[in-house]
């Protein structure tokens, strides 16, 4: 029987399983794909997220990644330039989340892949084929998507016109690498915005946060939105303009950013997206995988799964002020008013841009 079984083989998952296998737990990591894939979002590396990383044993070289060294906003007329607080890194998930799969596999993780739980009952974790996996612990880091009897309830504010995630690839182009160059860019326009990283083969990632009803006013279309948006946004018309609609536009409904939870049942961790969902602007959505992971082996350890109701209490603690900040942030940016007023003091005050940075990072300890 395992000590623990681990829901999602993401950055969450695969964290835990690694730092649980090391500490000589028989874990059996559970991932619903069957090939490792590439999320939609998430491909930014924070300075402190690379620390982590360091720490699981994943070489960051080895990633090789794009540097990033500064963040670029634009809206409307007005844009800025700032240098971030350390350097950080732009890879794709399917390279992050294949070098963390291989080293929980290393570390004496079991990975069984293709298997799709649907609940968490009784104790064990039912899959779709009417199986029953049971273990004393339970880590749910399932990721963005919703899991059965544990709604994520959205801010008031967001539940009459909620965010949809989108994302589209920019192939590899000289233009590209000359435009983006080693920032991280946010276009910020009415109800969203796009972040904009170039990955380990120097493409484009570009994902929007966007408000349903910014979406229902172009058709329903993603990509006509972005057609819309280039259109009007000359910068982020630029960056599109090598862009390859024929791949489609991924998109997932309805997520709940600023959401977290302080309730769980002994037992259970709930990891990652699972714990709380800090807005994708402030690129630290992998952060919040890896700190969540570190502070639920680091409960495990100590109390085993009697420490989990403990361990949600304070990790929800934790993200209090990165998740109020980045909400704020979030709110002004997708405001034009506020948003033109954001990116004229960010090019006035850039200490001001780094604290914020700072301040949206999660302290796992």
């Amino acid at each position: 029987m395992s000590d623990a079984i681990i829901v999602g083989a993401g950055p969450a998952g695969s964290a835990a399983a690694i730092g649980l296998a090391g500490a000589g737990a028989k874990i059996l990591l559970l991932e619903r794909a069957r090939e490792t894939g590439d999320a939609l979002c998430g491909g930014f590396l924070s300075w402190q997220t690379l620390k982590r990383l360091d720490a699981l044993g994943i070489d960051r070289a080895a990633l090789g990644g794009q540097t990033i060294r500064r963040v670029r906003l634009f809206a409307g007329q007005r844009h800025s330039e700032t240098a971030l607080p350390g350097e950080a890194m732009g890879v794709s998930r399917h390279r992050l989340d294949g070098a963390l799969q291989a080293a929980a596999i290393a570390a004496g993780a079991g990975l069984e892949r293709g298997v799709h739980a649907t609940a968490l009952e009784g104790g064990g974790v039912q899959t779709r084929d009417g199986a029953t996996l049971t273990a004393p612990s339970i880590f749910l880091a399932a990721g963005k998507h919703g899991f059965r009897g544990f709604a994520r309830e959205p801010a008031e504010w967001q539940r009459a016109d909620p965010a949809m995630g989108l994302r589209l690839r920019l192939p590899t182009h000289p233009t590209l690498d000359r435009l983006i160059g080693d920032a991280v860019e946010l276009h910020l326009f009415d109800r969203g915005y796009a972040g904009l990283v170039r990955q380990e083969d120097g493409s484009g990632n570009l994902c929007l946060a966007v408000h349903k009803s910014r979406l229902d006013e172009a058709g329903g279309d993603p990509a006509a939105l972005l057609h819309t948006l280039g259109a009007a946004m000359p910068h982020l018309g630029e960056r599109l303009a090598h862009a390859d609609f024929s791949f489609g536009v991924d998109a997932i409904g309805h997520v709940p950013y600023g959401w977290r939870t302080r309730d769980t049942a002994p037992g259970l961790f709930r990891l990652g997206d699972q714990a709380g969902v800090i807005p994708s602007l402030a690129g630290e959505g992998m952060g919040v995988a890896l700190a969540s992971a570190y502070a639920a082996v680091t409960a495990w350890r100590h109390g085993g799964g009697a420490a989990a109701p403990a361990f949600q209490e304070r990790l929800a603690a934790r993200m209090t002020r990165p998740f109020a900040l980045a909400n704020l942030v979030w709110r002004m940016g997708e405001n034009p008013g506020s948003a033109g007023f954001m990116t004229g003091a960010a090019s006035l005050f850039p200490s001001l841009v780094r604290m914020i940075s700072q301040a949206t990072r999660i302290d796992p300890r």
